[in-house]
């Protein structure tokens, strides 16, 4: 136990997704935070899609992390080197915290995120594709799971004219431990918005342009189909970042990358290491799931801080998918619920708003400075 009267204990938050916006936040008020991202803001790439067709949400997500914490502090650097509880950073400062939690997350094509590490320019950049998108015609959307499916539905909900067609090499569409009810319907709404589906047989090639980019897109799959479009969209790809690791944390990675924790979201064979979000393996790579577990992270480490109550173990989330397609439509698998949600109930949850003002809410601190 530490004395209440004494220094508070040191927190680095490697990261500012999700997961490390949020544990950040839950101990601003019992320890001395430090978080840490390249990039001045939070982006809420929940919301990517709907920014894509609709420029106006750029103002709404982006948070800067400059209002996150009222006690702690922000640097904004990044992690080249870990072990142990030793960060060096990329400017060279060098950091030893008492606790250390890695919440460096993934990367996933643009632009369901963006690498870019100001809101100035990831807001251009956005611009630039919307542009790209007005103009083409034909859409071509490779890999039809939730983001293929979400952005499909985005497209044809705010341009009902454009022709999209989404292909994957499986036979059917969202992969993963889902009903095939669910499936069913997503794709019967699909086929009512007009989407093209181009499933089961492998791409000869993937599209020589870079995503997101105007070009004359002209590929076929090995069954002899040809796709052409105006654009297309990597919907596919995540990488967990975790190539900073080293030592006994780069040990704990497994063939993937992902970091193996305990039940507590302790690094394996650490003691005040923890990982949490798409690197860890302690879930599926979910937003929710990640402020699930930062939310457990904080109580536990808060715990441990004041003496007061015992940490809890993280439980796995069954199965649990809510896929827009469109402001208004979409569908999915709520814990507890034997039957698909439907489009109003998936417009209320998240279709409509997009989680937003849950997520800005917690950016209420004073402009530091």
């Amino acid at each position: 136990m530490i004395e209440s009267a004494g220094p508070r204990p040191r927190v680095v938050v490697l990261g500012g997704g999700y997961g490390g916006f949020k544990v950040a936040k839950g101990l601003d008020d019992v320890a001395d935070v430090t978080l840490v991202d390249p990039s001045d803001a939070f982006m809420h790439n929940v919301a990517a899609w709907r920014a894509l067709v609709e420029p106006e949400w750029l103002d709404r997500i982006f948070m800067p992390y400059s209002r996150l914490l009222a006690n702690g502090r922000f640097l904004r650097d990044s992690a080249v080197s870990v072990e142990g509880r030793k960060v060096t950073l990329a400017s060279g400062a060098e950091l030893e915290p008492d606790y250390l939690i890695l919440a460096t997350g993934s990367s996933y094509p643009f632009p369901a995120k963006v690498d870019e590490p100001d809101i100035a320019t990831a807001r251009a950049r956005f611009r630039e594709a919307h542009e790209v998108l007005v103009d083409a015609q034909r859409v071509l959307l490779i890999g039809a799971g939730p983001a293929g499916l979400e952005l499909a539905g985005e497209i044809k909900a705010f341009y009902p004219g454009k022709h999209v067609t989404l292909a994957d090499v499986a036979p059917d569409i969202l992969p993963g431990p889902y009903d095939q009810a669910l499936r069913d319907e997503l794709r019967r709404q699909l086929d009512e918005l007009g989407v093209e589906l181009k499933l089961g047989s492998p791409l000869r090639e993937l599209p020589s342009a870079p995503p997101a980019t105007a070009a004359p897109i002209a590929i076929a799959t090995e069954a002899g189909d040809k796709l052409t479009a105006d654009v297309w969209y990597r919907c596919f790809g995540v990488t967990p970042h975790t190539g900073y690791l080293r030592g006994s944390l780069a040990d704990a990675r497994d063939a993937k990358g992902y970091v193996r924790v305990d039940e507590y979201l302790r690094v394996r064979g650490q003691d005040r290491v923890f990982a949490i979000g798409d690197i860890a393996d302690a879930d599926r790579n979910m937003a929710a799931f990640a402020g699930s577990q930062a939310d457990l992270l904080a109580a536990n480490i808060s715990a441990l801080i004041t003496g007061e109550g015992e940490p809890a173990a993280y439980e796995r989330w069954p199965t649990l998918i809510v896929v827009p397609l469109g402001p208004e439509g979409g569908a999915g698998q709520l814990p507890g619920q034997d039957a698909i949600a439907g489009p109003d109930v998936v417009a209320d949850l998240k279709g409509r708003a997009l989680l937003v003002d849950s997520n800005a809410e917690l950016f209420d601190a004073p402009e530091a400075g």
